[in-house]
């Protein structure tokens, strides 16, 4: 087996538990660690096969991260789910969250071509794609649902980025202060945003990409769809900056979603998500920046969170 660089060394035991799960004289050839992961270790495996071929899997492991058995069963959940539905998601081809066979809890599954495009070209393309895929996924009907979502941030852990306008943080911390509007529940992805979507864009034509793909479910949940527009809404005003966000719930809308019938309705989620990036910008923007956007640096992203913010409470006014 060929490394492509130390990073991506899989561990004894793992490598011993995927080669398990390979099919009759196929092995391992190449390991290439993915970069752009917060909370895991993402490996691509390149799978040698009989006839002279390959074929990808990926490899994905919880190194002491506390809730890595709740994820993993929920990726390894959602994934048996999506295998019969038309969205685009991996394929489960094996899990074990509680690290009975692997140094850690991990799980493998295939490999989907694309890659996640994170550059503001191509972007009015691009947005009614996302929005489209997302009223795919809250369309979902499963037998069995999903936990209900859960939300960490409260009115007294947010972070209130230097600089910021308090007048417009402070309104926006009274609304998540009060009560949780009312919801149809939808199965949510709860990650949605571009760092989760592979694209095939052909060169030199943008306008011409279409997804692939949309990984990393172990966040699976049941809620209201405005909890994962807002989601979405959020990364698209720090990537691209705030009036792509606020455009993501109108393209979301055309492209037959449903949100909340109120504005005020749909400005607790907005802002309820908005606030939340507040307490861990600079884990959202370090992948970025691996991922080429090097101007992304995290006073930059607070900067664009205090606009989107600033923004979102100036268009209730």
């Amino acid at each position: 087996m060929t490394n492509h660089d130390e990073a991506a060394a899989v561990r004894p035991l793992t490598l011993a538990w995927v080669s398990r799960h390979l099919e009759v004289d196929e092995r391992i050839v190449r390991t290439e660690a993915l970069h752009g992961g917060i909370t895991a270790e993402m490996r691509r495996l390149t799978i040698g096969r009989p006839d002279g071929g390959t074929r990808d899997l990926v490899l994905r492991t919880f190194v002491n991260v506390k809730d890595a058995e709740d994820w993993l069963n929920r990726e390894a959940g959602a994934l048996t789910l999506l295998a019969e539905t038309g969205v685009p998601a991996p394929g489960l081809v094996a899990a074990d969250p509680t690290a009975a066979h692997c140094e850690y809890p991990s799980l493998l599954m295939t490999h989907l071509a694309g890659r996640t495009v994170l550059d503001d070209e191509g972007l009015e393309t691009r947005v009614p794609l996302l929005a489209r895929q997302l009223v795919a996924i809250h369309a979902l009907r499963p037998a069995e649902r999903p936990r209900e979502y859960v939300t960490l941030t409260t009115a007294d852990t947010v972070v209130i980025p230097k600089g910021a306008d308090a007048a417009a943080w402070a309104a926006a911390i009274d609304v998540i202060r009060g009560p949780v509007p009312p919801y149809e529940g939808r199965f949510l992805h709860r990650d949605f945003q571009p760092g989760n979507v592979l694209f095939d864009v052909p060169p030199p034509r943008p306008a011409g990409a279409r997804i692939t793909g949309v990984v990393d479910w172990a966040a699976t949940s049941w809620g209201p769809a405005d909890l994962d527009v807002a989601h979405c809404s959020t990364n698209l005003a720090l990537l691209h900056g705030p009036a792509w966000g606020l455009r993501f719930a109108e393209a979301y809308e055309e492209s037959g979603g449903v949100l909340a019938a109120a504005a005020s309705e749909r400005l607790y989620w907005q802002v309820r998500d908005g606030l939340a990036c507040s307490e861990e910008v600079q884990q959202v923007a370090q992948p970025w920046r691996e991922a080429g956007r090097t101007e992304l640096t995290t006073r930059t992203v607070e900067e664009r969170l205090n606009a989107y913010v600033t923004a979102l409470m100036d268009a209730l006014g």
